[in-house]
């Protein structure tokens, strides 16, 4: 029994982004209709033709919402949809805590709020992310529990002089995902909501040359390219982007899903494993050598999402060395 019908149109915030663009995908591909929301036209336009051209005309349609944090910014966008997913951040990475985490609090309860106002609604679902339970810390053993908050780094993010812009970023998920669920409570609105927490996104890029642009999706490419700076980066757990989105449809329309937050932890890595991936598939090319024997060694519930997956989609985890070669598919 699905919650939202197929055939109806679901709202997806900051569509044209790496991971919305999607849900966006996934959602097309269950057989329902999209309409996302962008900063702009300009924004939209490489979505119509891909989507277009894969799923027909009529299917996806991208609607203008030039600032997310304008009072009733969505007011208009959720006219006549069915679902909403929520995807929508501040991807900034600034570490001046003012400029991000408001912003993340104040959006995630305009569309909630404007949800409440359309009568059709059934389910909404919040892209949070890991960092809204907790940052990696390489080689420390964190028990990560459904009542995981990032306390850390929202202290950090408002206490600290000059804090790193990850923590405020993490500091932001957690703050605006807490906020979700605060006014859910208060307010018990007349549909199911759930969150995704996904960890680091690889995986294919959809957008058309933007594997140096598409946020953790950037990562393996540059590395490919020569740039060690995603190095220095921990190591922590990855997901599939296209798992991601296949974790918010299941969110979407499962009534199990409903008060729960979902974790989209698929196994953890560590930078030495894609480097012997990218020797073994790419002989040819010259890569660093291995680098510290870091890894994450938090462990995360993600029982429930590997559950949805099956369900819904016939298949669990995509493996790293899949995730990663389909990541490079626009440069090989």
């Amino acid at each position: 029994m699905s919650v939202v019908a197929k055939g109806s149109t679901v709202l997806v915030t900051g569509a044209n982004g790496y991971i919305a663009g999607h849900v966006c995908d996934q959602l097309l591909q269950a057989g329902y209709k999209v309409r996302g929301t962008v900063r702009s036209h300009e924004k939209g336009k490489w979505m119509y033709e891909l989507f277009d051209k894969k799923y027909g005309s009529g299917q996806f349609e991208a609607v203008e919402v030039p600032d997310m944090v304008a009072d009733g910014a969505f007011d208009s966008a959720v006219k006549g949809v069915s679902g909403i997913c929520h995807v929508a951040s501040v991807l900034s990475f600034s570490n001046k805590a003012d400029e991000v985490i408001p912003p993340v609090v104040k959006g995630t309860l305009s569309v909630l709020t404007s949800a409440t106002k359309e009568a059709g609604i059934k389910s909404f679902v919040l892209t949070s992310s890991s960092t809204a339970a907790l940052m990696p810390v390489p080689n420390k053993e964190i028990i990560v529990t459904k009542d995981s908050w990032n306390d850390e780094s929202v202290k950090q993010a408002y206490e600290s002089k000059d804090p790193d812009g990850f923590v405020v970023y993490g500091a932001s998920k957690s703050e605006g995902e807490r906020a979700l669920w605060k006014a859910v409570k208060q307010t018990n609105p007349p549909f199911q909501v759930a969150s995704v927490l996904p960890n680091l996104n690889i995986g294919e890029i959809l957008r058309p040359g933007g594997a140096m642009s598409a946020s953790t999706g950037s990562w393996v490419p540059k590395l490919f390219q020569g740039d060690k700076e995603p190095l220095y980066f921990p190591p922590q757990w990855y997901i599939d982007v296209q798992d991601t989105a296949r974790l918010h449809v299941a969110a979407l329309i499962d009534p199990s899903c409903n008060g729960e937050r979902i974790f989209g932890f698929a196994k953890p890595y560590y930078w030495n494993e894609i480097l012997e991936i990218l020797r073994k598939n790419f002989p040819q090319k010259q890569f660093p050598g291995d680098i510290n024997l870091d890894k994450d060694l938090s462990k995360a519930p993600n029982e429930d999402a590997e559950a949805l997956l099956q369900k819904h989609f016939g298949k669990t985890w995509s493996g790293l060395e899949e995730t990663v070669l389909r990541n490079l598919a626009q440069l090989v």
